[in-house]
Formats: structure tokens, sequence, C-alpha cells
């Protein structure tokens, strides 16, 4: 009877322990979902983009551009660099091109056939190449005549198509991924920078030229320019109302068309020329106005540039999904949301590429189980339950959201310093991963630029989709540069 009695005042004490911890755990989890929720709640607030953050991010746009346009030395923010490139397209060229897109070391050569605007393009060739380390690690002559080299083989193994025009007429368009000043070991002033004949894009046309020479080429470039000029020609080709072209991929940048009489006299290309072609490096672009977070605070304090392109870390693929994966690891801290270890790859700067916060974004199966799939491919998170995995899509909205839609600002801030907004069409040509595969992304941006237009004005703006994809802006640089040599001659 005793052992009885001992047995059951056992059971009882074991229960009433078991009972303890269970309410303890339960205590637990749930203070960890409220420091989840105040976590995600806080991010979500300091990142909003109501209308009226919007129109003052594009109003500082304005500002900052027309500051810039009128001085020669240092802006505070943009630098709005005039372009060298002479003439962009009317949309009748017609004939057989070869274009070239420097990113990094990345060479990519393409040819095809102009057929004007009522004509796609055809007998499009792409060739990627990749410079050898070897090669880049030598100087500037070097790095000329190896892509010089590269293009001549390429023009051989790809001849000009029924073309009647005789290659020595014909221009090569160029354009690379970055600016122009950081591709070779030159220094300039900010005013030689800012202004179309700095003599690193003349330096690095000449060094070309004379290169390609060399390796048998009649065919020469007349400039050098940035990628997006390059997508602003495309657009141009198409349709006389493309003022405006926007990159939106690992890095970011605008260029656009502007009056001749807006840009100070020093800077200008040709004091004959009615417009303007301006590459903004608009990642530099900072604003007071522009929501940012302690995770933006880390984030830009543990890059390479801390205090630098403050607009490219809110808007640009290559930190989206770092921003994300800070966020992602305050919650594993301080709520458990991965279990009670923090994931050691967690730890890890920039593993989140933009592709792959697009697939988390974007995932709309049951128990959002690409989600999953992706965490454990980039952090070797396994098993984590369905809670966790719509934090995650929820994280990568709100990041998404606050970037697109801050670049749909930037645009509107263009179009506006255009004085374009209430009686006049606008074409805005947009290039870059984030655009043409982050669906929602691209919603985001068209909706914010919908929504601070209105109804009366968003016709107004057409944002649309780059001509031939990545690259083949050089071929449409191509076609209006020859075209301007042959009616020079």
């Amino acid at each position: 009877m005793r052992k009885n009695v001992v047995v059951v005042v056992s059971t009882s004490i074991a229960v009433v322990v078991v009972g303890a911890l269970i309410r303890k755990w339960k205590q637990w989890k749930e203070q960890q979902l409220r420091r989840m929720k105040q976590i995600i709640r806080r991010f979500a607030r300091e990142s909003a983009t109501p209308l009226k953050i919007l129109w003052q991010v594009a109003d500082d746009m304005v500002t900052s551009m027309e500051d810039s346009l009128a001085i020669t030395d240092d802006s505070p923010s943009l630098n709005m660099v005039v372009s060298n490139a002479t003439s962009l397209p009317l949309g009748d060229e017609e004939g057989f091109f070869y274009g070239v897109s420097l990113h990094g070391r990345n060479l990519l050569m393409l040819c095809a056939r102009l057929g004007g605007k009522n004509k796609p393009i055809s007998a499009l060739q792409r060739q990627h190449i990749s410079i050898p380390d070897a090669v880049m690690a030598g100087s500037s002559l070097e790095i000329n005549d190896y892509i010089a080299k590269e293009i001549a083989e390429f023009v051989s193994a790809h001849p000009e198509i029924e073309d009647s025009a005789p290659a020595k007429n014909k221009k090569l368009g160029f354009t690379l991924a970055y600016p122009v000043d950081q591709a070779m070991p030159f220094s300039v002033t900010a005013s030689e920078h800012k202004n179309a004949n700095n003599p690193v894009r003349q330096g690095m046309v000449n060094d070309l030229n004379r290169a390609l020479t060399n390796h048998g080429m009649k065919m020469h470039v007349a400039s050098l320019v940035d990628e997006t000029i390059g997508g602003l020609a495309g657009g141009r080709y198409y349709n006389r109302e493309s003022v405006v072209a926007v990159n939106l991929g690992t890095t970011t940048n605008a260029a656009y068309v502007e009056p001749a009489e807006d840009v100070a006299s020093d800077l200008s290309q040709s004091s004959n020329s009615r417009e303007q072609v301006i590459s903004m490096e608009w990642g530099n672009f900072y604003s007071g106005n522009l929501p940012s977070t302690l995770y933006d605070d880390i984030l830009d304090a543990e890059s390479s540039d801390p205090g630098g392109r403050p607009f490219e870390k809110l808007i640009s693929g290559e930190f989206l999904g770092e921003v994300v994966r800070q966020i992602l690891l305050k919650l594993a801290k301080e709520t458990a949301l991965f279990g009670c270890r923090v994931p050691p790859k967690l730890m890890t700067p920039y593993l989140v590429r933009s592709s792959d916060m697009a697939a988390m974004h974007q995932d709309t199966s049951e128990d959002r189980e690409i989600v999953g799939e992706k965490l454990g491919e980039i952090f070797e998170i396994h098993n984590c339950c369905p809670m966790a995995r719509e934090v995650v899509a929820e994280v990568c909205d709100i990041v998404a959201e606050r970037g697109a839609r801050l670049a749909g600002a930037g645009i509107v801030g263009i179009i506006k310093k255009l004085g374009r907004i209430k009686n006049r069409k606008s074409v805005v040509t947009v290039e870059g991963e984030l655009y043409e595969h982050y669906r929602i992304f691209r919603n985001y941006l068209h909706s914010g630029v919908w929504e601070m237009l209105g109804k009366d004005f968003s016709d107004n703006v057409i944002i649309e989709h780059s001509h031939g994809g990545s690259g083949t802006g050089a071929l449409f640089l191509a076609a209006a540069q020859t075209r301007a040599h042959s009616s020079d001659s």
C-alpha cells in the first residue's frame, strides 16, 4: 500500500513538472513570436514608401540633377556624366552591325541586322568571352590588344550578311557595364569625369582603335559609353519619345536625354547639339527622405565603400538579398526562427542572390516548398516549419517593394525634370534581371509610378522592357554612329 502511495505521489510530481515545463516552453514560444512580429513590423514601418515619401524622393532627385548640371566640380550626389555618344538612332537605320559590351572581365560580342523600327532584329549572333586573369593583370594596352584580337576573330567568324556598305564606313558599338573611368588605370578630376571629352574615355577609344587596326580591323569605335546609354539608343530606335533608360540588375544606373541649354557649357559635347545624353550614375543619389533601417546601416558599414552608392544599396540586385539575409540573421538570433542554433551559413554575407530572392518571394506552392528548398540550398537550413517560410517570403516582399517603388520614384523624378509629366508622352526603357525576371519587383515598380502620377497622367509615362535583350544597345549605337559618320563624310 505504501509503495502504491509513493508511485502515485511520484507520478503526480512528474506530471506537475512536465506541465510546468510545457507551460514555460509555450510562454517562451509566445515571447519569441511576439518579438518576431515586433521586428518585422518595425522593419516594414521604417521601409515604407507611401506616396508622400515617393514624391519627396522624386523632388530631391530633380534638385540634385539641376545642381549637378549647373556646376562642373564635385556634386554632393549625382555625377551626371555627359556622354561622348554624338548621336542616337533615328529609327530608319538599316544594315548589319557589330557591337561589344564589356562587363568587368566578361566580354559580350554580337552582330545582327537592323531593318528599321517596323522590323525586329534578325540574324542575331552572340559570343561570350571571359578575359583571362593574366590579361586582366596586365596594362591597359595589353587588355585592349586582347579585346581587339577577340573582336577581329568574331567578325571573321560572322561576316556581314548581304550588306553593301563597306566596313570602313561602319562604326563598332561599344558599351561598358560600369563608369568608364574605372575601366583603365587613369585618374581624372571631377570636372573631367563629368565632361564628355574627358581623357579617360578618349584615351581608351584611341588605344582600342589602334589595337583594332593592328589586328586588321577596318571598323573602329566612335565612343565608349555606359551600357544604360545603349539601352537608351535601343529605345530611341523604336520610338522618338524614348527619353529615359534604366538598368536594374546587379548594379543600377539611369540615362536620359537632356536639352543642351540646361547643361553647363563647359560640359557639353558640342555647342551645336540640341540635346545631350546624360549618364546619371544614379546609384550615388542621396536624399534624406530615403527610407533607411538598421539593416541598411549594417550593410553600408560592412560594404567596400561605406557611405557610397546609397540609392544603389536600396534598389539594386547586388544588395537586396543581403538586406534580406541581415534581417533573417536578426530573427534567427533573437527569435530562434530556424531553431535554437543559428545556422552558421546565415552569417556569411552576400549569399542571397536576387534570383534566389525572387524564387522565394514568388513561391506560390503549398507550404512555400520552394522557400524551404532555397533555404536548404543557400544556408543549409533544412526542415524549417511553414511559419518560418512565410516569414522569409514576407521579408522578401518588404525589401522588394521598397526597392522597386524607390526606383519608380527616381524615374518620375527624371520625367519631372524634363517637364514631360503633364503634356507629353515619355517612353522609359528598362533592362536588367530585376525587371526582366523578378515579376513582383516589376509590378511594384509599375504600380508605384502609376500611384504617383494618378489616373490623369499615368498614361503619359510608358515603361517597357528593352528591345533585343542585354548588350544589344551596342548595335543600335553602332547604327546611329555609322549614319552620323556617313552624313559627315
